[in-house]
């Protein structure tokens, strides 16, 4: 079996991503947007079982996908969902002293992230996830977003 291609292409398809994502969130740096993308994963995969976060993270490019389960303890229990204010005060409080995430960081990065996956099974894993999940990841129709996957 040939390399997949989201292997071969991986850092390419990470550095356009990290690119989308700076100008999503108005950052100015790769280190800045990093800690707002991670920030905003890890809030996501708190709120999941490992089966559930494994389906998630298969829809995701390859160093998102890594960057998602990096480090995960899957002993640890799924946090309950909450609200826009709060989930972003935790993606936010990653590294505090060297984290500028603005307050619509998780808005930036699902239109970000939705510009490098395959809509339609990304959001069909978001169904099977059910509606926090739905509305954790919404972006509003009226935004174009600029699709990069084929």
């Amino acid at each position: 079996m040939p390399m997949p291609w989201s292997y071969r292409h991986a850092t390419r398809d990470w550095q356009g991503f990290l690119e989308d994502a700076k100008s999503e969130l108005a950052l100015s740096s790769d280190n800045m947007a990093y800690t707002a993308v991670q920030g905003v994963l890890l809030t996501f995969r708190r709120r999941l079982t490992p089966a559930q976060g494994l389906a998630f993270a298969d829809q995701l490019p390859a160093v998102l996908r890594a960057i998602f389960v990096a480090d995960w303890d899957i002993s640890s229990p799924p946090l309950p969902w909450a609200d826009r204010a709060t989930l972003t005060a935790e993606a936010k409080a990653l590294r505090p002293d060297h984290n500028l995430t603005p307050d619509n960081a998780i808005a930036a990065v699902a239109r970000a992230l939705r510009a490098h996956v395959r809509q339609r099974d990304f959001d069909r894993a978001l169904d099977a996830l059910g509606p926090e999940a739905r509305d954790f990841w919404h972006v509003d129709d009226g935004q174009n977003i600029r699709r990069k996957m084929t």
